[in-house]
Formats: structure tokens, sequence, C-alpha cells
């Protein structure tokens, strides 16, 4: 094959705030807690061909516990990774997710997609969604346009006006959580 016309795999930022897809249990407590990043762990069971990852741990916390700084902070690292990368994804606790993804669509326009997900239930758990949802963002980050999304659970929503959905465990438009209440 030609030089040309050989596939040059996109290199693509993943950086990590932890939240409930990174939370592993304590045993000696009973608790689940963000102690250690377990994405090495769940990347190692995908095949990223066509891809290089370029992990930076930005913070390691649960969401509920982020202050306005600290998604400063992210908005920041996503700044800076969107001006080196062809996309960047963003592991993000769910209940502060949308916050942060509309600091990132509020501070400015990135030149590339920008695609954050989650977990409603930890990685560590048989029940979690954070295969699933991981893999999805991994393949969103690659085929939308530049901008802010959330992608999870089969679906991608651009910001801004990304609400959860806390009694139904999603991410919805603000408007239509707003429909669903009336």
């Amino acid at each position: 094959m030609p030089t040309s016309e050989r596939f040059v795999p996109l290199d693509i930022a993943l950086l990590s705030t932890g939240g409930t897809i990174e939370k592993t249990y304590d045993p000696l407590e009973g608790v689940l807690r963000n102690d250690v990043s377990v994405l090495d762990v769940l990347l190692s069971e995908l095949r990223l061909e066509g891809v290089r990852l370029h992990r930076r741990a930005v913070l390691n916390m649960d969401s509920m516990d982020m202050t306005p700084e600290d998604h400063e902070l992210i908005v920041e690292a996503a700044r800076e990774a969107s001006n080196a990368y062809a996309g960047v994804i963003i592991v993000h606790g769910t209940d502060r997710l949308a916050a942060t993804g509309e600091a990132i669509a509020a501070a400015y326009d990135p030149p590339v997609p920008i695609v954050l997900t989650g977990a409603m239930t930890p990685w560590i758990l048989r029940t979690s969604d954070a295969k699933q949802n991981l893999t999805e963002a991994l393949t969103a980050v690659q085929l939308l346009s530049q901008g802010v999304y959330v992608c999870m659970h089969n679906r991608v929503i651009a910001f801004p006006g990304v609400v959860k959905d806390c009694r139904n465990l999603r991410f919805v438009r603000n408007s239509d959580l707003q429909h669903e209440e009336v």
C-alpha cells in the first residue's frame, strides 16, 4: 500500500476526573470511593484500533465534591487538549457532569469535539454502564463535529442546555426534562 493511503490513527485526549465510573470498593470500610483509577483496566478490555489515547488525570474525586475551581481546572485542561489532539473525552462524575459541560461550552468554542461521559454505577460492579458509555464516547469523538457533548446510554446531546434527569438516570436537554415534569 502506498504511504499516502496508509491509515493514520487519531490522537485522542482522555482526561479523567474521577466520578462513579472510577470508584473502587474498600472492603475494610465497606464503601465505594475514588482511590485509584480503573480506566486502564477498563480500556485494556477494549479493541482500540484507529485511535491513540493520551491519558491525563486532571482530578480523582466524586463530582459532588467539586468546586467552581475544580470545574475551571477541567475547562483549562480541555482547552489545552483540544488544541493538541483530534478530539477530547472527559471521564466525569455524573452529578456535576452537566456543570462542567456548560462551563466548557461557555468558556470557548473548541476546535474539535469534546465528549463528556461517565457511569451511573461504578465499573467495578457487574451491572455497570461504564464500558458501554466509554465505548460510545470513543466512537462519538471520532464522528462528531467540533463542540461540547455528553455521550451516555446510546445518546449524544450537545451543550448548552444539558441536565441530569435524576429520576430516570440519564442526561436530557433541559427543555425535555421540564416538559416531562409538567
